[in-house]
């Protein structure tokens, strides 16, 4: 939605066409907000707006036919590295020379899917944050063989969409995620241990440290699910590190599927 907003032209692959037509839907709502807060007193300006960003916008279910014609691949699929590596190996083979590859990943190592290809020299990070249309920030995450022109070319095209970059090396959970996650499972830790209440806890960091949401709130949003894999594959990179230690509780929650908002139950129950 955001690179086809700012002119450029995207093909949007998925699994199925189901999925495609929902994407789509979802695309054309988001941009009937954004339209309402951008253009509130130019409504036809808005309805041109719209239309002219949904003709940039193309569908695809098959990525190797589409790869050819391409500037820039960026993978915002499953958070599994087998599964990416094996799509980024397939694209590498029929994208041309030129092509650079970026993986949307909040968690996983770029180096390792740098590797899967030929060309780790176009290969970084490219970490938007949810959601995309409304959050600033992407995390441009250069690997030790991405090369100074990959870099500048992901910096460029992440002010060109409107965004602002921060840059970061490839070190786990980047910069937000690596200083977030671990302030999420210490608050887990603190309520485990029966030093303070959840939702005291989320009152004081919302209060005291004047965040939107308290870190319960937070992993229900974000899905325990998510939380749990991320910790769990930071662990097995540094077993030592005491932030990256598994919580008792979080795995509790998510074997008995309480994934939070999406779910219905987290940390907190919802209607």
């Amino acid at each position: 939605q955001v690179t086809a907003a700012s002119g450029h032209t995207v093909v949007l692959v998925d699994q199925s066409d189901e999925i495609l037509k929902k994407s789509t839907k979802g695309i054309e709502e988001s941009l009937k907000r954004v339209t309402k807060k951008k253009f509130a007193d130019q409504p036809e300006a808005g309805a041109e707006f719209i239309e002219k960003t949904l003709k940039n916008l193309t569908t695809s279910t098959d990525a190797a036919s589409v790869v050819h014609s391409t500037d820039l691949v960026i993978e915002a699929i499953v958070e599994n590295m087998e599964v990416k590596n094996e799509l980024f190996k397939t694209l590498d083979k029929f994208a041309p020379e030129h092509t650079i590859f970026a993986s949307n990943t909040s968690s996983l190592q770029i180096t390792k899917m740098a590797n899967a290809t030929t060309r780790q020299d176009r290969f970084g990070g490219l970490h938007f944050f949810n959601p995309v249309p409304m959050m600033k920030l992407v995390e441009v995450i250069r690997t030790p063989m991405t090369s100074q022109r990959t870099f500048e070319s992901l910096m460029h095209f992440s002010k060109a969409v409107g965004k602002s970059p921060v840059s970061c090396k490839d070190t786990p959970g980047f910069i937000v995620n690596r200083l977030l996650v671990p302030y999420m499972m210490e608050a887990v830790r603190l309520f485990e241990r029966g030093d303070a209440s959840k939702e005291d806890i989320d009152v004081a960091m919302k209060l005291g440290a004047g965040y939107p949401m308290g870190p319960f709130e937070l992993l229900d949003y974000v899905g325990l699910d998510t939380s749990k894999y991320i910790i769990d594959g930071w662990h097995s990179l540094e077993p030592n590190n005491p932030l990256f230690a598994p919580s008792p509780l979080l795995n509790k929650l998510v074997e008995e599927k309480k994934l939070g908002k999406k779910t219905g139950e987290g940390f907190y129950k919802y209607k």
